[in-house]
């Protein structure tokens, strides 16, 4: 690691200085997905061959990535998003919001011919959501795209990699930040069993933060039904997974590490969409590991965030800002 960590990164001066806790800012660099949320609101989420009748509509910037970058910049944490977004209206946009939120966009590259990632989403009433993603300039991220980051990856306390692009671009971001020593979490979504993670990838992250679903196709199993958490926790620990978190949505999350495993409740509140739940949580673990808390104390941290996103409607505009965060610890 370079002995300068304060050394500013290209476009760096707009997000230089303290997060609220009076401590320098944790670096974290996003490797993932960008995409725009076609949103509509429905009273139910349609089973195989129904039609619904939908209500309101809104196009809205997410995709896993970049939500997650997001969550970690509102949060204190001075973020780098490598990805790719197509040469339209929706990729302008993207890349608009992205800066918006204080985000360095020098790794984003504008790809030509190519729609931006597009995700069709359904939300019910009871804030339960559907998704489709057609990954579009996502699905052209490149090892080439992460190697053009390697000095700010060097830099970073974290790196944050999901799913959403091409697992050879996946398995370079592990590779190239483990190589430089930098803290990996992995939110390995979407995975499924069709498309499992080979194991030695997985072993590799510092951190795998998936939900029910996810525990569930890491191992092998088709329903998260057909598992006990706890033990989906320790299986994944003794497959080499140093550090594993479990969300349980409204049933906060399992924490696991060599301490053992660990029930987090999470607050109760009335859920408008839980979209991004999920990507809030991960980044705003990152954060709270970055500033050094346990994972214990960084899964707290993001339970509370993710907590208060999903009382509000849309991915992005739903992440809280570390002042909320921060309020409603107080308030707990």
């Amino acid at each position: 690691m370079p002995a300068d960590r304060n050394e500013p990164k290209p476009d760096s001066e707009k997000n230089a200085g303290a997060n609220p806790n009076g401590k320098p800012r944790p670096r974290i660099v996003v490797v993932g997905s960008a995409n725009m949320d076609l949103v509509v609101r429905v009273a139910h989420i349609p089973a195989p061959g129904e039609t619904v009748l939908g209500g309101a509509f809104a196009a809205v910037p997410g995709g896993k990535g970049a939500n997650q970058a997001v969550a970690a910049a509102r949060l204190g944490a001075e973020v780098w998003f490598v990805g790719r977004v197509g040469d339209d209206a929706f990729g302008t946009a993207l890349r608009a919001e992205l800066q918006a939120a204080g985000i360095h966009t020098d790794y984003v590259m504008s790809e030509p011919d190519t729609a931006s990632g597009v995700a069709l989403i359904g939300v019910a009433d009871s804030g339960q959501n559907a998704i489709i993603v057609a990954p579009g300039a996502n699905g052209l991220v490149r090892p080439g795209d992460i190697e053009a980051a390697r000095a700010t990856i060097a830099d970073a306390d974290a790196v944050i990699v999901q799913l959403e692009i091409p697992r050879a671009a996946v398995a370079h971001a592990i590779g190239l930040a483990k190589s430089l020593g930098v803290r990996v979490l992995l939110n390995p979504a979407p995975v499924s069993l069709d498309d499992p993670l080979p194991p030695e990838l997985l072993a590799l992250a510092d951190v795998v933060t998936p939900n029910e679903s996810e525990a569930a196709s890491l191992l092998g199993f088709a329903a998260p039904e057909t598992l006990d958490m706890t033990q989906a926790a320790r299986e994944l620990r003794a497959r080499g997974v140093a550090n594993v978190v479990i969300t349980l949505g409204g049933a906060g999350c399992l924490a696991a590490n060599g301490a053992g495993v660990t029930h987090m409740a999470a607050p109760l509140v009335q859920a408008v969409d839980t979209t991004a739940a999920g990507d809030c949580f991960t980044g705003a673990l990152a954060v709270g590991l970055a500033e050094g808390r346990s994972l214990e104390a960084a899964a707290q941290f993001a339970i509370r965030a993710a907590s208060l996103s999903v009382t509000r409607a849309g991915a992005q505009p739903s992440l809280p800002t570390r002042a909320e965060v921060d309020a409603l610890h107080r308030g707990e």
